[in-house]
């Protein structure tokens, strides 16, 4: 590991220098680029030099904890066992900064919630959950435009597609994949009984037209009215769109621009990131049995999270966690399960392959 800690900091100087080149300079979308590249591994080479300082500074501590003087011996031994636990902790830091990225990791998302079983409550659930997400999208300070809804009226969603735009949103909410259950009494329930409703959450890296080769040859292009809580019309012209990928049996609806022409954007840019999940996915299925399990696999057959309301406790299956403050976590404060999941994720990337 401590060589690859050496090749990351001499990548750095190389950054370094390079920007201070006169010649490059002059070129400021190769300078932007080598900054991105170079604050990448800031973290990384910050973290590294103090554990460099401290391995020094450990050296010389047990260099005196050899000496004659007994107080001097004893302030050395006090200070070596201090910079040995500070040194080990830098260490393990150090491994966890190693670990591969995710390269979408820095990408916007584009939210995908669908009704599941349950009927009316159900789609009811799936608004729930939109609020959710965008009041946590909220107070990142994170930009959020809805791209395509379909109500049927009484605040009932059969989907909704949002996009959110924010430094390190797919980092956080990519863990959000999957089915979602609630237990709750309906307010339509008279005899006060619970239902178990589901939605699934799809949460999609928004991918450059350069990271996915898509050939519009292999897309047919439906164009159709837009449609308003119902299914009713809602305008005169034909604005929506619906593109179907014909190789993959993908389809992709987008109504809520208000040009035909920025629907067939929009959804175009829906196609794209459901390609590249389709491809991660496929690609995923293809490993080893225990990376398959990995936390945040996307598996949306499995129900990750239970939000019980009578009971006011959010559980998530896959860590074990419950959180009694149902209401906050409605509200959007979704970071203590976030934080588990990232931790847990961590731990079995080392487990599995780990930084040597």
């Amino acid at each position: 590991m401590l060589e690859k800690l050496a090749e990351v900091e001499s990548r750095y100087n190389e950054l370094e220098a390079m920007m201070g080149d006169p010649a490059i300079a002059a070129d400021f979308e190769r300078v932007a680029d080598l900054a991105k590249e170079r604050a990448s591994l800031q973290a990384i080479v910050d973290a590294y030099r103090l554990y460099q300082k401290q391995s020094q500074e450990l050296e010389e501590a047990r260099e005196l904890a050899n000496v004659d003087d007994a107080d001097m011996r004893e302030m050395a031994q006090e200070e070596a066992a201090q910079l040995e636990a500070s040194a080990a902790e830098l260490l393990e830091s150090l491994r966890l900064l190693l670990l591969p990225k995710d390269p979408r990791d820095s990408k916007n998302v584009i939210v995908e919630i669908r009704a599941g079983a349950g009927g009316d409550e159900a789609g009811i659930f799936a608004g729930d959950l939109m609020r959710l997400y965008m009041r946590y999208a909220e107070s990142k300070r994170w930009k959020v435009q809805l791209l395509d809804v379909h109500e049927q009226g009484n605040s009932v969603f059969k989907n909704v597609t949002f996009e959110i735009k924010g430094d390190g949103a797919f980092s956080r909410l990519k863990y959000e994949s999957g089915v979602h259950r609630v237990q709750r009494v309906p307010t339509t329930e008279s005899q006060g009984r619970i239902h178990t409703s589901t939605a699934t959450v799809a949460v999609l890296a928004e991918m450059d037209e350069v990271d996915v080769q898509l050939n519009m040859s292999d897309v047919e292009t439906q164009v159709f009215r837009s449609r308003g809580a119902g299914g009713q019309s809602v305008n005169t012209t034909d604005s929506a769109v619906r593109l179907i990928h014909k190789p993959s049996g993908l389809v992709v609806e987008m109504q809520d621009e208000r040009s035909q022409l920025q629907n067939k954007m929009r959804a175009k840019q829906v196609l794209i990131a459901r390609l590249y999940e389709a491809e991660v996915e496929r690609q995923r299925s293809e490993r080893d049995a225990e990376r398959r399990g990995q936390v945040g696999s996307g598996d949306r057959s499995e129900k990750i999270r239970t939000y019980n309301y009578p009971q006011g406790r959010v559980t998530d299956h896959r860590i074990g966690y419950s959180s009694f403050n149902l209401p906050a976590v409605m509200d959007g404060e979704l970071d203590n399960f976030i934080d588990q999941l990232a931790t847990q994720e961590q731990a079995e990337q080392l487990a599995v392959g780990g930084v040597a």
